[in-house]
């Protein structure tokens, strides 16, 4: 399923090169952990940045940034529904509201989201001459209202967070309109990987083409950092990989960075423990590690230098309070100091108790380094 998402704010002052954090005594659940040093005195600060992007420009913050990941919202108004988790959580980042497959309809792909099914790809591409009649992205065209939705979004939350947009990545979308839709074994794509390589390349180009554009386009509208969501990347083994995801992942971020040099972009793959160090390869500022990978194991595989993303087990939030708690005490403590932004390892999924959502960001938002 295309992932869809939510988000979920504070800044912080200099505090000394330590291995500590804390949480308030102010918290239901109040809990000091030290692995060493001393615990920073929470401090208001004058910064105009949202916290979320001084972490993921390596700046000294007092907390991790928090927002969460979710799969929901495709019956809903993009604005509305990217508000609803501000107005009630007041996470570090709101991302825009959307389906990773919004810029198909522009690119003369049509689709629908059949309720209960999933996307419909009207017309499965698998040939030369259906991937020439795919058309040129221009977003100011075919998708003003996602502009229209950020700059909203901007507005509302007026600097209190960051403001997240979103994309589909070359192979994911790729994926989709060759297989018709979701798929369990990704045979189709395969098939046309395995035996006509240069019309899966054809249609990967156009993708990539586009999604950098769209990027811009979000970024020029109000987005101050972006998504991309590699859904099925993790479908294709490690050589395969680095043939038809990972070179025009790179290409996206080489095109981006030319015009939007600040612009943070975070790249997410589920399942993607077998390629983290490939990852890296693509440029992007932030990897979001999903539940799967230790974050402590994440944190040596990727290096110091880049800014890690996630990553507790969504399924713990139907566990108690104090679970909830040990798991993010403990992400956090292996994630280490900096450079780390506290989320799930995918979506919420349906049927999450509210509660232990407010209780996830109350914990969260008090925890000092």
């Amino acid at each position: 399923m295309p992932c869809i998402n939510t988000s979920f704010s504070s800044i912080l002052p200099s505090t000394p090169r330590t291995s500590s954090f804390t949480f308030s005594s102010k918290s239901r659940h109040p809990i000091t952990c030290s692995i060493g040093g001393t615990v920073a005195e929470p401090k208001t600060s004058a910064t105009a940045e949202p916290l979320f992007l001084n972490a993921v420009r390596g700046k000294d913050v007092e907390r991790p940034p928090v927002w969460l990941m979710r799969q929901a919202g495709r019956y809903m108004k993009a604005v509305e529904i990217s508000l609803q988790p501000w107005n009630v959580f007041k996470p570090d980042g709101v991302i825009l509201f959307s389906d990773i497959l919004t810029p198909l309809s522009g690119m003369n792909i049509p689709f629908d989201i059949v309720k209960g099914k999933g996307p419909i790809i009207f017309d499965p591409i698998s040939t030369a001459a259906q991937v020439d009649e795919v058309r040129e992205f221009v977003p100011e065209e075919s998708v003003p209202y996602v502009g229209e939705a950020l700059t909203i979004l901007r507005k509302e939350v007026d600097n209190e967070a960051a403001v997240l947009g979103f994309v589909g990545a070359p192979f994911t979308l790729a994926s989709y309109v060759v297989e018709g839709g979701s798929s369990k074994h990704f045979s189709k794509v395969k098939r046309l990987a395995f035996s006509e390589p240069k019309v899966l390349h054809s249609l990967l180009k156009k993708f990539t083409k586009a999604m950098a554009r769209y990027i811009q386009y979000q970024a020029d509208k109000g987005a101050q950092a972006v998504q991309i969501f590699d859904s099925w990347a993790t479908e294709l083994g490690p050589v395969d990989f680095e043939e038809f995801s990972l070179p025009y992942l790179k290409q996206i971020v080489d095109i981006v960075k030319e015009t939007h040099p600040q612009l943070p972009l975070i790249l997410y793959a589920s399942g993607s423990g077998g390629l983290l160090e490939r990852l890296t390869l693509t440029g992007v500022d932030v990897v979001s590690l999903d539940w799967t990978v230790d974050m402590a194991d994440g944190r040596r595989r990727l290096g110091p230098n880049v800014v890690v993303q996630g990553n507790v087990d969504p399924g713990v939030l139907f566990g108690s309070k104090e679970c909830i708690t040990d798991r993010i005490n403990d992400t956090v403590r292996k994630a280490g100091r900096g450079k780390h932004i506290l989320n799930l390892g995918h979506g919420i999924v349906v049927g999450t108790p509210e509660d232990n959502v407010a209780h996830f960001f109350e914990v969260a938002k008090e925890i000092r380094y």
